[in-house]
């Protein structure tokens, strides 16, 4: 029991001083109800005057219009005044409405024998305020800031900055927040989940698995999360809140239904007391009694047919049978409750309940006849000696000892002690079944005597105790023999008799009945709780454990009443009355009978409340305010409650109120106390709250039907005002009612009122409103797919709300048409924000941007409506501008599809098609922008081109978008632009080839532009648009024109191709290579691009090598054809043209896909035949110059003047002067032209195989002409001139082209061979005629002549 507390004493002594004043006039009295926010002394008090209303009255004059000033205008003040006294009214009226409810509430708290708290319910987490986001949000800011101790790579980095932006700075965040339905396990699956593509797409290392990255990952995103908590006390403090999320003791579900109800501490303590809520005897006979009450009802309602409005007639009788079985099984329920239930140790238990109604029936009072044996008793007692005094006569050395034994039982020994100090402070524990016990008490001295079998018994002492005995131990005059010396021996003992759960009061009674107990004696009397239902009287005498007789209490009614003449003995009666017989019982203690009659009056379940005659005479007394002495202490409660006005609520009977408003108002009151809890609930209530509602509604009967119904409402009321709230929950209460009010009785009630009926098809209606409209804002109502599952739930709860009753499922059809339509609004709403959200961050993005703007902006309100608009609409929007925030709203466009197929996809897995259909419903709205802004854009401009590839890339990845009614919509948009673009690109790279090889220099790239100043490499993210070259013919737009920067040789690994060549090759590239990046969906258009693009470069490359072809041929023919000739730099970069166009045509003119390379083929032919006739030009070009040398060697022909005349001057000379040797000049020349020729093509020219190709034939050519010169002079013999100089040609260019890798069986040809043997057999013949004119140039090979040459 809760003792009263000291605030309760402090309003008690105020409300003594209150009841003292002069009283109020009612109507004031009325007006001052007190407060719920004030205090117990705060005006609210006890009874004054007349008045009575619960909860006291203020005092003196608050309400009265006496002590008001006067009022100027008296109307309105009275206005006011009735306003004021109307609403004090119904404060007064809800106040008194919530503390009987509390009352009730407080029973089935004390004493539930229904329900229990449920176990298994989810665990719910911890919500997220306002000010905790803003927290997460300032936590994540200093960890991309760097200002925490984290360490992290750069790709956790870009997904926590990726997180921060998308997720916690979205308003849908914010608004799932507010909406109460945001915990911390959300945002930490969102970021898991956004996490986890990012990890997958890592590349794989060695020793390091995705899961241990992902693992990481989230333990550092946990360390960002918490911040600088200390971990321990977060999860101590977690720990503390989930089990008080789960199991709630008495305690705490009184004080959270305080807290809901708004009832103060001290009214709590007052109900609790005179409630006697800690006493489960009391709390048991109170349910009995509504039991009974509700039986009484239902006859009731049959016997005056005031039924309930049903949808049959026939459901009016099954109605009263519900009634009474209901009734029933809650007494079953009961009767299998334990008797010994109670007490400190509450547990909350599952009982099973019993569907047999026949246990109890009220009808049959001869059933369940109770016999003596049925009454069994059990007691528990404690015999304690302590000392005895008054022994004399013995010696102090003498030992002495006690024995106890209770009458039927075993005997106990003490332990020995002296004469001298004989204490022993022994117990012994005993058990017995007799309700008087006899205990015996003997002290014994050891016996002396050499023959003394026995020891001496000195003395006894025998007790009857009973349960209401005194506990202490207390001294007790010992019966003596007559021979023994010490006559005045007492003893100190205790002696404890516990009282039996069963047993319920206890204690001696005179008595006198027409069945049982016929004769007025005193008699011991114990009241005895066989089971839940079944009380008896019964008397016993000592020594017996079966009763003498028995009153078995069923049907009887106890009550006070005044002394019965002609019966002495007894000082206060009371009776128990039946129909034919009377018992009437006599105390002989006013507090004894007080508690007997409590005790009987729990016992009979009566209805009648028997009110002790002194608080009668209280009550009709005026100012008799003090209790009477010798009442017992609940009857002390009793007038402190009734002295706080609390008294009408605990004695009013529960079966007189609807249980149906009063429980529709605390389950109302719970679900806003539990919505407004740091759990996100989503509605669904806590175990002890779920706990509490179940026991009221068994133990008021309470209609299922009803309460899911009202709950539904309360819910609906809550979504409908923005909180979250699962729709499992919805779910589940909306089939409770669907299957109750379509007569599949879920909770076995068959009976269903019109009421019920109506208001179920109200709120099916309500709740199909409410789903549409989440399924139409569902990236709002469910952001990032959370609550995890709600949005699934949710259509398939709208597929359960339009089904007709609870066995026809509803067609597929209609639920499709009803969720399009619900989507194609939902692509609207979509469009619509995010374009109000795009041009609010333009505006913001353009505001910072500007200069001016920079300090306004801390004082600009950024949402520019109504007024400004006028002034917006004059205003021009740039095409540029335009085309710029069209793509920033085509990334949204893109995020937002993303989202929703990352986010929303699974839930509408069975309706794919839809989600296909929203999806382009959506587009379509964006295209009626970006056609507008495309539209404005000036004819023959290529900014849009981002555009397309931007929307292209994602629409091309998704199979259901891909080639969609937008997707084609954005081809047959930018078809004709792509195609106009590569027209003016094909015409362009034509002119350029044209005008760039009539200026061209060929002089290598390289060379060009080794002096250009650095260009920056085109945008990454932007495909590559090549520009145009000024100067184009009319009906073409003139564009910026293309050089080839500087990093163009890195890009294509050549660095000495013309410009022109490398203009029209990157300008070949790049249109090929931005056509592939749109990467245009449409197989035979995208088929019919490339094979354009494939056709132009052969086209292009082939103009390109004709040309080089012309040029080179050209540029021979101004060159020189002596020995002084140089192959020049133009002619080597005309070769390397070639070698380009031969590698650029395997990448720019093949095409794929099955066609073999057909303008591969042709291009590779052409420029295999220009190389073989620019070879041939240049080696004839080679010969040209050999045949010259040869034709000066032709003047020392044997036979002519000039080698005659030749001959004698130089032998002449000899004589006189050293003469050169004759000859070397000319042979010296070749060599050097065709060392350096041979140099320059080695290191200009970058393709091999030319070069061989070039040599070999050089080589050849040059052989033959020899060969040829030396056959016309087969007849003749060789100057010794002419064989000097062909020796030294013939020998070095062997040599030199052997050093160029010419393979040796083109080097000894026959050719070769021809010549070697013609010069050798000369070289012979000059041997002999010259004596050795030669000098030492031979034929033969020798190291010698080389170093000597060299």
């Amino acid at each position: 029991m809760l003792d009263p507390s000291s605030s309760e004493e402090e309003s008690e002594e105020l409300v003594e001083e209150e009841s003292g004043k002069e009283p109020l006039a009612p109507a004031a009295a009325r007006l001052s109800p007190s407060r719920p926010g004030e205090g117990p002394g705060g005006g609210g008090g006890g009874v004054a005057g007349g008045g009575g209303s619960a909860g006291g009255l203020q005092p003196g004059g608050r309400g009265s219009s006496a002590a008001r000033p006067a009022s100027p205008s008296p109307s309105v003040a009275s206005e006011k005044e009735k306003d004021e006294l109307e609403r004090l009214q119904r404060e007064e009226e809800e106040r008194k409405k919530k503390l009987q409810l509390y009352v009730f509430v407080m029973r089935c708290i004390a004493y539930p024998f229904n329900a229990k708290q449920p176990t298994d319910m989810a665990r719910r987490q911890q919500k997220i305020s306002k000010q905790q986001l803003q927290t997460i949000k300032d936590r994540f800011q200093a960890f991309l800031n760097g200002e925490t101790q984290i360490v992290a790579d750069e790709a956790f980095i870009n997904a926590v900055q990726s997180y921060y932006e998308v997720f916690l700075k979205s308003d849908r965040v914010a608004r799932m927040v507010q909406s109460g339905g945001c915990s911390a396990n959300d945002s930490r699956e969102v970021f898991k989940k956004h996490i986890e593509k990012r990890v997958r797409s890592l590349p794989e290392i060695d020793g390091l698995s995705k899961e241990t990255v992902l693992s990481s990952w989230m333990a550092k995103f946990d360390a960002i999360y918490r911040g600088e908590e200390d971990p321990r006390k977060q999860q101590a403090r977690m720990t503390a809140s989930a089990a008080s999320e789960l199991i709630l003791s008495k305690e705490q579900l009184y004080e959270m239904f305080q807290n809901i109800l708004g009832i103060k501490k001290f009214e709590h303590q007052l109900l609790y007391n005179a409630c006697q809520l800690d006493n489960p005897d009391e709390q048991a006979a109170q349910i009995r009694r509504e039991l009974d009450g509700r039986l009484q009802m239902a006859e009731q309602i049959a016997k005056e047919r005031k039924f309930p409005k049903f949808v049959s007639k026939e459901m009016e009788n099954m109605y009263i049978e519900e009634l009474k079985s209901s009734v029933n099984l809650l007494m079953a329920n009961l009767e299998s409750m334990p008797v010994s239930k109670g007490g400190s140790e509450f547990k909350l238990q599952k009982l099973k309940r019993s569907h047999n109604t026949s246990i109890i029936d009220m009808g049959e009072e001869n059933e369940n006849q109770l016999s003596k044996s049925d009454v069994v008793l059990s007691f528990s007692l404690e015999v304690v000696i302590m000392e005895v005094q008054g022994l004399k006569s013995l010696a102090p050395n003498r030992i002495v000892y006690c024995t106890m034994e209770v009458e039927g039982g075993e005997k106990l020994q003490t332990d020995q002690a002296e004469a001298s100090k004989p204490t022993w402070g022994t117990q012994g524990d005993f058990t017995t079944t007799h309700a008087l016990p006899a205990v015996k008490v003997k002290l014994f001295t050891e016996s002396t005597g050499v023959l003394a079998l026995e020891d001496k018994e000195l003395g006894r002492v025998v007790l009857h105790p009973t349960p209401n005995s005194p506990k202490q131990s207390e001294w007790h005059k010992m019966t003596v023999s007559k021979n023994c010396p010490d006559q005045d021996l007492k003893i100190k003992l205790a002696v404890r008799m516990d009282k039996p759960q069963n047993m319920k009061h206890s204690g001696y009674l005179w008595a006198i009945g027409k069945n049982v107990w016929k004769r007025w004696k005193k008699r011991f009397f114990v009241l005895v709780q066989v089971s839940q239902y079944t009380f008896a009287m019964c008397s016993y005498r000592e020594k017996k454990a079966e009763p003498q007789e028995l009153l078995q209490l069923d049907g009887y009614t106890v009550d006070y009443t005044d002394p019965q003449p002609g019966l002495d003995g007894g000082r206060t009666f009371f009776n128990a009355v039946k129909e034919g017989d009377t018992v009437i019982f006599a105390s002989d203690d006013e507090q004894d009978r007080i508690l007997w009659v409590q005790a009987m009056y729990r016992a009979t379940g009566q209805s009648h409340k028997p009110v002790p005659p002194t608080q009668v005479q209280k009550l009709n007394a005026k100012g008799g305010n003090v209790p009477q002495i010798d009442a017992p202490i609940s009857q002390f409660y009793a007038d402190r409650a009734q002295k706080h006005g609390m008294d009408e609520f605990i004695s009013s009977n529960p079966c007189n109120f609807d249980h149906a408003s009063l429980f529709e108002m605390v389950q109302r009151l719970t679900l806003d106390h539990r919505l407004n809890d740091s759990y996100s609930c989503l509605g669904w209530f806590s175990p002890g709250q779920v706990f509490v509602l179940d026991e009221y509604c068994a133990r008021n009967g309470v209609r299922g039907c009803h309460r899911h119904l009202c709950y539904l409402r309360d819910l609906l009321e809550r979504a409908e005002n923005g909180a979250m709230i699962d729709p499992t929950l919805l779910h589940y209460s909306f089939a409770f009612c669907a299957s109750h009010v379509h007569g599949n009785r879920p909770d076995g009630i068959g009976t269903v009122t019109v009421d019920e009926k109506e208001r179920f098809e109200e709120i099916k209606e309500r709740l199909r409103v409410l789903l549409e409209n989440q399924i139409t804002h569902f990236r709002y109502c469910f952001p990032f797919g959370r609550p995890e599952g709600a949005l699934k739930a949710t259509l398939s709860l709208l597929e359960r709300v339009l089904m007709k009753d609870i066995v026809t499922p509803v067609p597929q059809e209609e639920v499709k048409t009803v969720i399009r339509k619900c989507l194609e609004q939902a692509a609207l709403v979509n469009y619509t924000r995010l374009s109000e959200y795009a041009k609010i961050e333009g505006k913001k993005r353009e505001m910072y941007e500007h200069p001016v703007f920079c300090l306004a902006s801390q004082v600009m309100d950024l949402t520019i409506q109504n007024q400004k608009d006028a002034e917006n609409v004059g205003r021009l929007v740039t095409p540029a501008k335009k085309l710029e925030d069209t793509i920033r709203l085509a990334e949204l466009v893109i995020e937002v599809l993303q989202q929703n197929e990352e986010h929303h996809a699974e839930a509408f897995a069975w309706w794919s098609d839809l989600m296909v259909e929203h999806a382009e419903t959506f587009l379509s709205l964006f295209a009626v922008d970006m056609d507008a802004a495309l539209e404005v854009q000036p004819p023959d401009t290529w900014d849009s081109f981002p555009l397309f590839q931007l929307i292209n890339d994602s629409l091309r990845s998704d199979y259901n978008l891909c080639n969609g009614k937008f997707h084609k919509h954005l081809q047959d948009l930018f078809a004709p632009l792509v195609v106009r673009y590569v027209d003016l690109m094909e015409s362009s790279i034509a002119q350029s080839i044209h005008r760039g090889f009539e200026r061209e220099s060929w002089e290598p790239v390289k060379s060009l532009t080794s002096n250009l100043p650095n260009v920056n490499l085109p945008n990454v993210n932007l495909p590559k648009v090549p520009n145009l070259p000024v100067n184009i013919p009319l009906g073409i737009p003139q564009m910026p024109s293309f050089s080839a920067p500087s990093w163009m040789a890195a890009i294509y690994d050549s660095d000495n191709g013309s410009g022109t060549s490398e203009d029209m090759f990157w300008k070949l590239d790049a249109l090929q290579t931005f056509i592939r990046d749109l990467h245009w969906p449409e197989e035979e258009f995208g088929k019919h691009l490339e094979q354009r693009l494939k056709l132009m470069a052969s086209d292009m490359i082939e103009s390109c090598v004709k040309r080089t072809r012309i040029a080179f041929e050209v540029k021979l023919q101004k060159t020189s054809r002596s020995t002084d000739f140089r192959v020049p730099q133009s002619i080597c970069t005309m070769f390397n043209v070639m070698v380009d166009a031969k590698a650029q045509s395997t990448k720019l003119c093949s095409m794929e896909m099955g066609q073999e390379h057909q303008y591969h083929s042709k291009i590779d032919e052409l420029i295999e035949e220009t190389v073989k006739e620019m070879i041939t030009l240049l080696v004839a070009k080679f010969v040209t110059i050999l045949e010259g040398v040869l034709a000066k060697l032709s003047r020392y022909d044997e036979g002519t003047l000039f080698s005659s005349f030749l001959s004698f001057t130089v032998k002449a000379a000899s004589k006189y002067v050293d003469v050169p040797k004759p000859g070397m000049d000319v042979a010296d020349a070749y060599v050097t032209f065709v060392r350096h020729s041979q140099d320059v093509l080695r290191d200009k020219v970058n393709e091999e195989m030319y070069i061989e190709r070039l040599f070999d034939q050089w080589y050849t050519s040059s052989m033959s002409v020899v060969c040829t010169w030396l056959t016309d002079r087969m007849d003749l013999q060789l100057h010794i001139y002419q064989l000097k100089t062909l020796i030294r040609i013939v020998k070095k260019t062997y040599r030199d082209f052997r050093l160029q890798g010419v393979l040796d069986s083109t080097l000894n040809s026959k050719t070769y061979e021809t010549i070697r043997n013609r010069l050798t057999v000369e070289e012979a013949t000059a041997s002999v005629s010259e004596g050795g004119g030669l000098q030492g140039i031979t034929m033969k090979d020798s190291d010698e002549e080389d170093e000597e040459d060299d």
